[in-house]
């Protein structure tokens, strides 16, 4: 799994930008894109983390990894770094939007503020990004591949995390709508829906304490494991490239079946002992009887 699953130079002379691209699995996917030869831009608030993460990936990878200062909620900002891209590498031929925020809480405890935090990073950041980057491919007639990071809870809503499930359920209409509209520019537009991938940072945040070994969430997982960094990486990096090019307006969850097993209404039946069920069987046989 130390391989990336594509060609070497699959993305030679390809600028891709990542948002959220410093830490987690946005600095993981950033890796492999630079290991697949393509010329990484990410971004984030913070000029510490993106310069540490852009040494220690060039490191890695050989390739030079560039980063710009931005915060996405802003649209300012995000049409100045890419205008700064453009001027800089000449142009941008793919966007992860990965930069998101999230947190557990009963939603009515929530204020409107901490609701539109998330709503600001999520869906807001992704609009200004898939907008500014948009036009600048329609007017260049540049061909070029979106990925956005959704979550399984897009589309099946989740309790206790209200406002990212808002937000990415937004992001997941963006795309499979913009996927038939920008079609004719050749620009094709996916999502990924990422179960279980813990993160140092997001997840410590998200379940602090004891509360990680409480919802131990690989327990939810039919695989019963949580996923791989590098497996991400090898999806994301398949959609952002030529391989995946009749792929278009897709979300591919990638959970190992955790949000089939939550769907199920009996899939919590799987808690019973073998030996139960021989004594379940005999009742339901008396019962036909």
């Amino acid at each position: 799994m130390d391989k990336p699953m594509l060609p070497e130079n699959t993305f030679q002379n390809k600028i891709i930008v990542v948002t959220g691209g410093g830490t987690g699995l946005g600095k993981a996917m950033s890796t492999h894109l630079s290991k697949l030869g393509a010329t990484v831009i990410i971004t984030s608030r913070k000029e510490d983390v993106l310069k540490a993460s852009a040494e220690e990936i060039t490191k890695v990878s050989g390739h030079k990894v560039f980063y710009k200062v931005c915060d996405v909620r802003h649209n300012v900002e995000v049409e100045k770094i890419r205008d700064e891209i453009v001027a800089e590498h000449g142009n941008i031929h793919g966007l992860i939007n990965n930069a998101a925020g999230n947190f557990i809480s009963p939603t009515e405890r929530l204020s409107s503020k901490a609701f539109g935090i998330i709503i600001d990073i999520v869906l807001k950041g992704t609009i200004n990004c898939t907008l500014a980057f948009g036009k600048h491919w329609i007017d260049t007639k540049t061909p070029a591949n979106v990925v956005n990071i959704v979550t399984t809870y897009a589309f099946t809503g989740s309790g206790y995390v209200v406002p990212s499930a808002c937000a990415k359920a937004g992001v997941l209409a963006m795309t499979r709508s913009l996927a038939v509209e920008w079609a004719k520019y050749n620009i094709r537009l996916n999502a990924i829906a990422p179960g279980p991938f813990p993160t140092k940072g997001a997840w410590d945040r998200l379940f602090p304490g004891e509360m990680a070994e409480k919802f131990a969430l690989e327990k939810r997982v039919p695989m019963k494991r949580v996923g791989k960094k590098e497996e991400l990486c090898d999806l994301s990096t398949y959609l952002l490239s030529d391989y995946s090019g009749y792929i278009n307006g897709e979300v591919i969850t990638i959970d190992g079946g955790e949000w089939l097993q939550g769907a199920g209404q009996f899939n919590q039946l799987e808690a019973i002992q073998p030996e139960m069920w021989d004594a379940i069987e005999q009742m339901i046989r008396g019962k036909n009887k």
